[in-house]
């Protein structure tokens, strides 16, 4: 039975991947660079800091990865305060308060760094309904390494097979099957070049994972 439910942010509750994309080409300005769309859709999923590792070593920067991410930062922090394309996800919030209404346990599971997170809830009035947060940007390994999934999962109480994950890369669907929980992929137009073959489950729309009817799919 589901107990617990583990989100990833960035593309998943919140459409911040306009601003982000915004953010890191500016940066890639700033230091003059041209990254090809697939090595840019390789990055989802990814902390900020380890994109910028990457950046780095591919493109053998002077900049070190701390600067580049201050930069990407600078950038993003202007555009939250100023970009009118922020948004939630569409269905996400009815299904937030439907799986909270139930007592299912909400965790944030999510690359983005906890300053960014804790923006994010604050912005729109999230942090009632979730239990935990987890920032990929504070442990070790970034996904697709499971560590992120497995602490979050290990927060609620819960076995893992009474947890879900929701995602939306391809890296972050990896977490979930490498940590052994149960995922369902949020499929959508801003989750261009993404692999879902991992996941248990994809949708493109909240409403087929409601509370109700998480009985029909949600199998071990």
């Amino acid at each position: 039975m589901l107990k617990a439910v583990l989100f990833d942010m960035d593309g998943v509750i919140v459409d911040t991947e306009p601003l982000h994309r915004k953010a890191y080409h500016q940066m890639f300005d700033d230091v003059n660079i041209n990254v090809p769309t697939e090595l840019y859709e390789s990055f989802t999923g990814q902390s900020t800091i380890n994109i910028c590792k990457r950046l780095v070593e591919h493109f053998g920067l002077r900049e070190s990865p701390e600067q580049l991410m201050t930069l990407k930062r600078h950038h993003y922090s202007y555009l939250f305060n100023h970009d009118d394309e922020l948004a939630l996800i569409d269905g996400v919030f009815n299904r937030i308060k439907d799986y909270y209404e139930n007592e299912v346990a909400l965790v944030v599971a999510s690359s983005a760094s906890m300053k960014g997170i804790n923006q994010i809830f604050e912005r729109f009035d999230l942090n009632p309904y979730f239990s935990g947060k987890f920032s990929g940007a504070d442990l070790k390994r970034s996904k697709p390494h499971p560590e992120i999934f497995m602490k979050a999962a290990d927060h609620t109480g819960f076995k893992k097979s009474e947890c879900m994950v929701i995602e939306d890369s391809t890296n972050g669907i990896k977490a979930a099957h490498a940590a052994g929980i149960f995922c369902t992929a949020y499929k959508s137009e801003h989750s261009s070049g993404q692999d879902y073959s991992l996941a248990n489950k994809v949708i493109s729309d909240f409403k087929e994972i409601s509370y109700s009817r998480h009985q029909s799919f949600f199998k071990h």
